[in-house]
């Protein structure tokens, strides 16, 4: 029993990170527990586990007595055999032999051992993890239950959530996964240390850990609005008048930015200026579109209007409505846009960008024009849609898709990134 109860008691402080006298007093308390339901023993029965041999040994305390019998009674001739000047009402501490605690009171007070167990090892979770809520950790993908990703950090399980993952993102067991601590619950099953890499303040903190002048308070993060898995907009701003915070966030020929756009998986990044005048920082936000004005609304509260020409309305507005939402969570103002009334006829228009994106793109003029058929009336439009998106508008095939949209994203200066 010392040799098992020597493994259980290493394996668990040393795997399972639980404190050696946590787990004896856990062991003792369940085997007196377990002892009481299943023996004719008092209430007062204790046990003793030593410390260095880890012997057991139980202990029930009775009254010597020369009339009554039955629990908690001992009768006084079987008493002076154990001590001889005993008298009627004395108490003495009978050592109960490990044996007689029998199977039931075994198998009992191993179900407590790992109760009190888990316990201590949930208590453990939730102490480590309580304060580090907002740091970013790294594990490996042990289990995928319905899409929930089970987490091993060490000696701790955490969870991801399908909803807290990137859903561009696929995984197997084995996989290495870094992700942002989201909340420490502690529950009747125990902590969940919940993990999300699909968090607004994932993008967030990974600046934070890439750009030092962040790091540092120099420049700080104002907001962050996220499409996980496609686009982020992320808004700084410098305390320091020297420091540039966009130049900063997107480094050295964009290393900084590159490294979080890898971490991510090829999500969108847009480095944001912020500005207290709420027309620049919207003009900014709405970027790369091109404004021609920003009213405030005087009626509606926290509403303004955006001007734009009409080539440049499909690309303020985004895929599937992206640019303008991402850009009115960012600000927390509702965004209205709207075309400018200076339009050119829808020929010329047409021409016009048939001619450009042929001479920009090095295409023929018919190939642009099935472009422009379909609404990409400039490159930064065309770098905004995804591949496949293009291929499937256009019906043109990969390989020429692929072409035209690495030509925009050389024509605008823009590397494989995003940057």
């Amino acid at each position: 029993m010392n040799n098992e109860l020597l493994s259980i008691i290493s394996y668990l402080e040393r795997d399972r990170g639980v404190n050696r006298e946590i787990i004896i007093q856990a062991i003792e308390s369940a085997i007196q527990q377990a002892a009481r339901k299943s023996l004719d023993v008092s209430n007062d029965l204790r046990v003793e586990i030593d410390r260095k041999t880890l012997s057991i040994k139980a202990f029930d305390t009775v009254v010597v007595s020369d009339e009554d019998s039955g629990v908690g009674f001992l009768a006084l001739r079987r008493a002076r055999t154990l001590k001889r000047d005993v008298k009627p009402g004395d108490t003495l501490d009978i050592e109960i032999p490990p044996s007689h605690l029998g199977r039931i009171a075994a198998q009992t007070a191993r179900q407590m051992i790992l109760q009190k167990i888990r316990e201590a090892e949930r208590k453990n979770v939730y102490d480590e993890y309580k304060d580090r809520i907002g740091d970013i950790v790294s594990g490996t993908i042990r289990q995928i239950i319905h899409r929930d990703l089970i987490v091993e950090l060490g000696k701790t399980e955490a969870i991801m959530p399908a909803k807290e993952r990137i859903p561009t993102e696929e995984y197997n067991v084995g996989d290495r996964i870094r992700a942002y601590v989201f909340r420490v619950q502690s529950g009747v099953n125990g902590p969940a240390v919940v993990l999300s890499r699909a968090c607004s303040d994932f993008v967030k903190t990974l600046f934070r850990l890439e750009v030092s002048e962040i790091a540092d308070g120099i420049v700080e993060v104002m907001g962050v609005a996220r499409d996980p898995g496609y686009r982020s907009k992320i808004a700084v701003k410098t305390l320091d008048e020297k420091v540039d915070p966009v130049g900063a966030c997107v480094g050295l020929r964009g290393v900084r930015v590159r490294n979080i756009v890898r971490e991510l998986n090829g999500e969108k990044i847009d480095i944001v200026r912020w500005s207290e005048d709420i027309k620049q920082y919207v003009a900014q936000s709405l970027a790369p579109a091109k404004l021609e004005g920003v009213t405030i609304d005087p009626d509606e509260s926290r509403t303004v209007h955006v001007m734009v020409a009409p080539d440049q309305l499909s690309l303020a507005i985004g895929k599937r409505g992206q640019n303008v939402r991402l850009s009115s969570k960012l600000t927390g103002w509702r965004i209205n846009i709207q075309k400018s009334g200076e339009e050119v006829s829808f020929e010329e228009q047409r021409e016009t960008a048939v001619k450009e994106l042929a001479e920009v793109l090095d295409i023929s003029e018919e190939t642009a024009s099935t472009l422009v058929a379909n609404g990409f009336l400039t490159t930064d439009g065309i770098i905004d849609a995804e591949i496949p998106y293009l291929q499937e508008v256009t019906g043109l095939d990969e390989e020429t898709v692929r072409k035209i949209w690495t030509a925009a994203q050389g024509a605008n200066g823009v590397d494989e990134a995003g940057e």
